[in-house]
């Protein structure tokens, strides 16, 4: 049950996307040399470089709509004008429960946006919406190991709050890697904190983020678009600087 000190939690089977964000190219690794290939893929995708778009409009269904599966399923034209104020409404702080924008007919987003993908795709905003962020300024200073650690401090002190946290995850001045994901739940021990995250470009299940608290570090596993190791993460979407 929600209330306003425990909301509930981001649940990744409910409150994901049912789609990906798609990859332009095939990335092809190599072990041996660390090199990177690139191969556009053919056809070109047709949703492409939406991550942040995908991660920020997540977060405002979590924290602005209700779905109510016991409802009637609206038409497209509703369906339209509820996606619409909820995309409106601040990606950065919850609302008030009885405040929320009910979508009826629907269990949560990843049911809704498997019913309604190509609607909430023309909604959800455009590419360049990944690009002009304005926590984006963040990414060209230097990123400190203490840094680091006050970042994982705050991802766990949010994800006790209820508030599943948004990550630039980034490798600059390398462009490696720039891209954007939801944190949902932690374990942590002496050594490390596992983080699981909702990766729009792997909507399928949840993606696995590790900190070492030795080396006061991040790090991904290998998948489709990263050979695996350090990054650095930035918490965005939590203030009016980021």
């Amino acid at each position: 049950m929600e209330t306003e000190n425990h909301p509930p939690p981001f649940v990744f089977a409910r409150d994901a996307f049912a789609y990906d964000n798609e990859l332009l190219c095939e990335y092809q690794f190599d072990a041996a040399t660390g090199g990177l290939r690139l191969r556009p893929r053919r056809p070109r995708p047709d949703y492409v470089l939406r991550c942040f778009v995908l991660v920020r409009a997540a977060r405002q269904f979590f924290y602005h709509a209700r779905f109510d599966p016991a409802g009637k399923i609206p038409d497209d034209a509703t369906c339209r004008r509820l996606v619409r104020a909820v995309l409106a409404s601040d990606p950065r702080t919850g609302g008030a429960p009885e405040n929320k924008i009910i979508i009826p007919g629907f269990a949560g987003l990843r049911e809704f946006s498997a019913a309604r993908e190509k609607l909430l795709k023309q909604e959800g905003g455009g590419a360049w919406q990944s690009y002009f962020l304005r926590s984006h300024w963040r990414m060209v200073f230097p990123v400190s190991r203490a840094h680091q650690q006050r970042t994982v401090t705050r991802l766990l002190a949010e994800l006790r709050a209820g508030r599943p946290p948004i990550i630039h995850l980034i490798s600059f001045p390398s462009l490696a890697i720039n891209h954007g994901m939801i944190l949902f739940a932690a374990q942590a021990t002496e050594r490390t904190v596992e983080f699981s995250a909702y990766d729009p470009n792997h909507s399928k299940e949840p993606v696995p983020l590790t900190f070492d608290h030795a080396a006061k570090t991040f790090s991904l596993p290998a998948n489709r678009y990263w050979p695996g190791g350090k990054l650095n993460i930035i918490e965005i979407f939590r203030g009016w600087l980021m």
